[in-house]
């Protein structure tokens, strides 16, 4: 599946009811999977890995992305072309 794939699947089965309830408490729910998503890491770093919710927060956070992206009107693959890809991406790396 690719990038554009996954943002249409999720706009398929959740726009309407996300987008009623528009991007600011959409972005709410967005913030709550990445503190699940950190919880599930430092679980794993504890030692007490779960991979398969490990896996599975990982998957919520992309669609949660994904669907502040089709509120926002935001293509990801075009946004990450065009940052990353586009005249050879930006330059340096954050520590």
């Amino acid at each position: 599946m690719t990038l554009h794939e996954l943002q249409q699947l999720i706009r398929a089965k959740y726009f309407a009811t996300d987008n009623a309830r528009g991007a600011p408490g959409t972005y709410l729910w967005f913030v709550e999977e990445v503190g699940e998503l950190a919880h599930a890491i430092a679980n794993r770093e504890r030692g007490k890995l779960d991979q398969a919710n490990l896996e599975e927060e990982f998957a919520d956070v992309i669609a949660w992305l994904a669907t502040l992206a089709n509120i926002c009107e935001v293509d990801l693959t075009k946004a990450i072309a065009d940052k990353y890809i586009k005249d050879g991406g930006p330059e340096g790396f954050k520590v």
